[in-house]
């Protein structure tokens, strides 16, 4: 018996962590080609949605898997809860900026930056020590928790559902938004 994906295939978090990675840079692709100031927006919209369930995936199940496992754990998701917070800050600014406007390709651009040396950092640096450290099948596992997590996570960065009042009440600009969001819903599920 093996945890498989919703494709029926036994892939692993750090494949389908990458291939994220990869549908968010071909989205910034599609950004860039867009013939209008709709389309933009509208791929603007998708990409931020993408990031932001990975980003919340990413710090309820893989961070604390580095932090357990790997050498300097912490210190490395230190680092990344850092990047994923100037990510989000500039997807605040993207999402309030008019598509038809210069400042908005100056934030795609921007934003791509910040996307390309992300994925950089964690599939050279990170994602080997996670296979390095850690088994196959609980990378599986992980994995498995992963994409559930993405299905439920929270799409924007101000979202309009379903936790929004908690979200909106816990969440200033920079600071540990998924990690603040996570204590009060885990909080809500304990106790009475």
């Amino acid at each position: 018996m093996s945890d498989t994906n919703s494709a029926g295939t036994n892939v692993d978090v750090v494949d389908i962590l990458t291939s994220d990675h990869q549908d968010m840079i071909a989205l910034i692709g599609q950004i860039k080609g867009a013939p209008n100031g709709d389309q933009r927006r509208d791929l603007a919209d998708t990409l931020i949605a993408e990031v932001m369930r990975h980003a919340v995936a990413e710090e309820m199940y893989v961070y604390p898997a580095v932090e357990d496992h790997v050498p300097n754990g912490k210190e490395e998701v230190e680092h990344d809860k850092k990047e994923h917070d100037e990510i989000v800050k500039l997807m605040k600014r993207l999402e309030k900026a008019d598509s038809s406007d210069q400042e908005f390709m100056e934030l795609v651009h921007e934003l791509e930056g910040q996307l390309t040396h992300h994925a950089s950092d964690e599939e050279t640096e990170q994602f080997p020590k996670l296979r390095l450290h850690i088994p196959r099948e609980k990378l599986v596992e992980i994995g498995g928790k992963v994409e559930k997590a993405k299905k439920l996570a929270p799409t924007r960065p101000h979202p309009s559902a379903p936790h929004s009042e908690l979200f909106h009440k816990t969440v200033g600009p920079g600071v540990g938004m998924v990690d603040r969001l996570l204590d009060k819903l885990t909080g809500r599920h304990t106790g009475s």
